[in-house]
């Protein structure tokens, strides 16, 4: 085990850690893991899915747009813009947020502002990555099979009974949640590193899954928006479209966490890096982010998702929210 003094906020030296928290009790762990999957679960009674992708997406896609966002695609060139705007308009989820929150403590401390924003661009460059890599084969797919797919039917949802468009949510976003519960619970130490191995050779292999996790997004989301971009790749039969198409939307989606994140790197000077560099500091950051956003994920698709179809008989939901 790796004293407590050797820890640093590199991604390297996170990686090497035997025990990545050195200088936090189990105690503490275990009172950090149990108000993160509360903070997930209260997350899930609260949030408004109508109030983030109508109100919130939906103005933002119209204002960049200039016309109704739900109006028909016409066009390749409309289906990239469509497909930018629509990615900016569902930009501030919990998993969008988590990703760039694992990716913090990665940022270095160069003494010039130069130097912290090339920094800062390296995760980003990794994160979008594995990003692009899981979107571009997904709208491929799209484009070649995507009428059978699940996503494509517009069959109104039951009481009762899953659609298939539910059910590839649920499984989509179910391993996506638990993909960050794990990673979460590796970083406070409870389970082993599973890119321990990796580190040496490649020390931004997390940061590139953290980025195929955002492309994942796409193959589970119910997002209106998205799903009209779905069905208009999927119908137009041509693989280089909806690769191109699903890429930008995923671009879209990162965009304005990616100026934040890089704002805050560069104007945060040493500042983060210092305040990172408090023993177990840098891997309790990680891991709350990513219980947080995990546990949201997997509860909002998997459970919540059952009661609203009365599969379950009842899960907590605020009025506002239902």
């Amino acid at each position: 085990m790796a004293r407590s003094e050797e820890l640093s906020v590199s991604h390297q030296d996170l990686g090497k850690q035997a025990n990545p928290v050195g200088g936090v009790a189990i105690e503490q762990r275990w009172l950090i893991l149990l108000l993160s999957i509360g903070a997930g679960f209260l997350l899930t009674v609260v949030w408004s899915a109508e109030f983030v992708d109508k109100t919130i997406g939906g103005n933002v896609a119209r204002t960049v747009l200039g016309h109704d966002p739900e109006a028909p695609i016409s066009g390749a060139m409309a289906g990239i813009v469509f497909a930018f705007t629509s990615g900016l308009a569902g930009t501030f989820t919990a998993c969008n947020i988590a990703a760039f929150g694992a990716v913090a403590p990665l940022l270095g401390a160069a003494g010039s502002r130069w130097g912290r924003l090339v920094q800062s661009l390296k995760p980003l460059g990794w994160m979008s990555l594995g990003m692009l890599a899981v979107s571009a084969v997904y709208g491929a797919v799209v484009g070649i099979v995507g009428t059978s797919m699940p996503q494509f039917s517009q069959a109104e949802n039951m009481p009762g009974v899953l659609s298939g468009r539910s059910v590839q949510s649920m499984v989509a976003f179910g391993i996506v949640g638990l993909a960050m519960l794990y990673m979460g619970l590796s970083s406070l130490g409870f389970l082993r590193d599973p890119f321990l191995r990796l580190h040496s050779r490649f020390p931004y292999a997390q940061t590139v899954f953290m980025g195929a996790l955002i492309g994942g997004f796409l193959i589970g989301r119910p997002y209106p928006l998205f799903r009209q971009l779905f069905r208009d790749a999927a119908e137009s039969g041509n693989p280089l479209y909806g690769a191109a198409a699903f890429m930008l939307q995923s671009v879209g989606n990162i965009a304005i966490m990616a100026v934040i994140f890089i704002v805050l790197a560069v104007a945060s000077g040493a500042r983060l890096q210092t305040w990172m560099a408090k023993p177990g500091r840098a891997a309790v950051f990680m891991a709350v982010t990513l219980i947080v956003a995990g546990a949201f994920t997997f509860l909002y698709w998997d459970v919540r998702l059952l009661a609203r179809r009365e599969i379950i008989p009842w899960y907590p939901i605020a009025p506002w929210a239902a």
